[in-house]
């Protein structure tokens, strides 16, 4: 006996047309093109989590270089500073530090002095 597909081939459309809802044009109907966006938005996705990271380790440095400058030192020193003297806080904390809590950041500045 043969094999049908269409209950298949159906859910597997469904599913791509599910995951292109909202965007434009023949994308949001065509099963055809809606696979081609959805695999490229797909990659993008999954590349541009790891750019973000890439992007906020950027941010907290150069946030983390503003506020040490004001304690008188540059990021670089401060930094080898922090590993000499065994602080184990990465530049994300460091950052949200200098940004929310000025006094505690530095306290964590004269530490490392």
């Amino acid at each position: 006996m043969r094999v049908k597909r269409s209950v298949t081939a159906r859910n597997r459309h469904k599913k791509i047309l599910k995951q292109a809802k909202g965007m434009q044009h023949a994308r949001t109907r065509s099963y055809r093109l809606a696979k081609q966006a959805v695999t490229r938005a797909l990659q993008y996705a999954y590349r541009d989590r790891r750019n973000r990271r890439r992007d906020l380790r950027g941010l907290w440095i150069t946030r983390i270089n503003a506020a040490v400058r004001i304690e008188g030192t540059t990021y670089g020193r401060f930094i080898a500073a922090l590993k000499a003297s065994n602080i184990d806080l990465d530049r994300k904390v460091l950052s949200e530090l200098a940004v929310s809590e000025p006094a505690a950041f530095t306290a964590v500045v004269n530490a490392t002095k």
